[in-house]
């Protein structure tokens, strides 16, 4: 059966660097599947977000990830040879494996879900294009199951950082805010009316449980479509845009709620 590859990275939306990581990858393996997503530049909080939608989905098979988005923030002095964040292996305890950068949260969100945490044995040095230049071979035998060439030393999993909090995780095509607050963290009750303030503007917002309904052109704050047994909730405006409506938010940006 042919493997698929989610490539999840902070090249850009069309960046021709999918393609050259593709084509690399596929220098390896003529066969794999490729598909891209895009994070905003140096977001790991909106890859993380990304890798676990991807991981943890149910049913799925023969799919992995692979993730590059590097802000290289660990250091913050000059870097000799473009020395960056390491390349770890995840494998999560449905059995899906990740091969991405240790960098920010890009791990936060799977973090209790992973059953093994390892370096990879790869350079992280001597290119500015990792992602093309040195990972392809080793995501390439992940995919093959070739543990014992690409396999390192173990990292505890409690060094991965915790998902942060009220944060914009991410924005999507309908003007959706996802953000990384889950539905078990809330206590209101459905219907209670909320001051949300984001990105140096405030509108009041209806919570919503998922069966409380919300009129149209109403803004709501309701479980999203993301986070499977425990959703993450969502800013939405009915028939609108609520990403508009607080003045086009960055993702990690942090947000604010009010009882009223």
């Amino acid at each position: 059966m042919n493997k698929n590859l989610v490539i999840i990275s902070d090249y850009g939306i069309g960046d021709p660097a999918f393609v050259e990581v593709s084509i690399r990858l596929k220098s390896y393996l003529p066969d794999l599947a490729i598909f891209p997503i895009a994070a905003p530049a140096f977001s790991t909080v909106n890859t993380g977000f990304w890798i676990s939608q991807i991981a943890l989905a149910q049913n799925v098979r023969d799919t992995y990830i692979f993730s590059n988005t590097a802000p290289r923030k660990e250091d913050k002095r000059a870097q000799k040879n473009n020395r960056g964040e390491k390349l770890m292996y995840a494998r999560l305890k449905n059995g899906f494996e990740i091969i991405a950068v240790n960098s920010g949260f890009c791990f936060a969100f799977v973090r209790d879900d992973i059953k093994e945490f390892r370096e990879v044995k790869v350079s992280n040095e001597g290119s500015q294009f990792r992602s093309r230049d040195n990972y392809p071979q080793k995501v390439s035998e992940m995919i093959s199951g070739k543990y014992e060439e690409f396999l390192g030393e173990e990292v505890p999993i409690y060094s991965i950082p915790e998902i942060p909090k009220c944060n914009v995780a991410s924005i999507d095509g309908y003007g959706n805010i996802k953000t990384t607050m889950r539905l078990s963290e809330i206590s209101y009750k459905p219907g209670q009316k909320l001051l949300m303030k984001l990105n140096e503007t405030s509108h009041l917002v209806t919570f919503s449980d998922g069966v409380f309904n919300i009129a149209e052109g109403e803004t709501a704050f309701a479980p999203g479509s993301s986070g499977y047994d425990d959703r993450f909730m969502e800013i939405f405006v009915r028939g609108g845009s609520a990403y508009a409506q607080f003045r086009k938010p960055r993702v990690e940006q942090e947000f604010e709620i009010v009882k009223k």
